[in-house]
């Protein structure tokens, strides 16, 4: 199957013609819930990892206000939610399953001491080239040789974000001969859970995007609010909010532009070339958002029943980043031999 984005209300470049320049290509990534094998374009899922390469782990330091858990508690905490919502809740194994559940949740907020060897790294992204839907990453050019990325998380906040330790490698997938069929675990995992993906297949699109308003001089936002305005006058009808509809999408992407919200925008350099940092990942806590009216909902997904929007398309992946924020990686477009910066948004 593929996902499709529906045609924005109207191309807002073709009536402020200062946005043409500014346009951009952005691979909305569209994570579905699934069984992603190590060949598999995936969040969340295995990776194609040589049996004879050490996989990552993280030294540390950790930051956190509370004791960590296991994966193997996020796994029991998010079954037992599950089957809490399928179930009758007036159903006379209701009572006794709810305070069973109750008891298992509270065995798993109160944590285990902090290891301290370094924690094995969690996979959150695999991509092979071959799935994208135009050759590479927009914006980026691949590393000689290589046609697979893959990025890696310590699953515990680290400063000064208090978000994942991110590690990427690019590989060529024709040089994996033996793969890593048990890869170890995260010992100590952030207790709420957030940064444990569920397994979850790949449909990358490309689309367009234009800078958020933040990102805009005053008076281009001040024109494209005014057009809005004559536009609806004119009865043209409601052409679309610009910051939700008509510049960046939502959900986890490749290049494009950043979608800030909490934080005023800012531009970094390259601590090894100067060259300017370019948004080249962001993983979402929030793939869709039925709020906006779901003017990015893919068509393929339009009838998907309100029980399920939330699971199927809303938070596939079960990421929750900070207060439901987005991390987006900045890398160097000059080599990703150069270090990358991680920012909470």
């Amino acid at each position: 199957m593929t996902r499709t984005t529906p045609p924005r209300r109207l191309d807002i470049a073709t009536h402020i013609p200062e946005l043409v320049p500014l346009a951009r290509s952005a691979v909305r990534l569209h994570p579905r819930r699934g069984e992603p094998t190590v060949h598999d374009s995936s969040i969340g899922g295995p990776l194609l990892w040589p049996a004879d390469e050490p996989w990552p782990a993280c030294p540390g330091p950790h930051a956190t206000d509370f004791l960590p858990v296991t994966i193997a508690q996020i796994r029991l905490q998010r079954a037992l939610r599950e089957a809490r919502d399928r179930m009758d809740p007036e159903s006379p194994e209701a009572e006794e399953f709810r305070r069973r559940t109750k008891q298992a949740l509270q065995e798993i907020r109160t944590g285990h001491p902090p290891h301290s060897e370094p924690n094995a790294m969690l996979p959150v992204l695999q991509l092979h080239l071959r799935d994208l839907p135009a050759p590479g990453i927009p914006g980026f050019t691949a590393p000689a040789g290589t046609d697979l990325l893959q990025v890696l998380w310590c699953p515990m906040h680290h400063d000064p974000e208090w978000m994942p330790a991110i590690r990427m490698v690019w590989r060529s997938s024709d040089g994996v001969d033996t793969v890593l069929t048990d890869p170890p675990l995260p010992a100590d995992v952030e207790y709420f859970g957030g940064y444990v993906p569920e397994p979850c297949v790949l449909f990358p699109e490309t689309v367009t995007e234009y800078p958020g308003k933040l990102e805009l001089p005053k008076d281009l936002t001040r024109r494209i609010t005014a057009f809005r305005r004559e536009f609806k006058a004119a009865g043209g009808g409601n052409p679309g909010n610009y910051s939700v509809d008509l510049s960046t999408a939502p959900g986890s992407k490749l290049g494009g532009w950043a979608t800030w919200s909490f934080r005023d925008p800012s531009t970094f350099s390259c601590t090894d070339c100067g060259t300017d940092l370019q948004p080249f990942l962001n993983l979402a806590s929030t793939e869709c958002y039925e709020k906006q009216g779901g003017s990015w909902t893919p068509v393929e997904d339009r009838r998907t029943p309100s029980s399920e929007f939330d699971r199927v398309l809303s938070h596939p992946t079960q990421l929750s980043l900070g207060d439901n924020w987005d991390l987006q990686v900045y890398a160097c477009p000059v080599s990703f031999d150069h270090p990358h910066r991680e920012l909470a948004m």
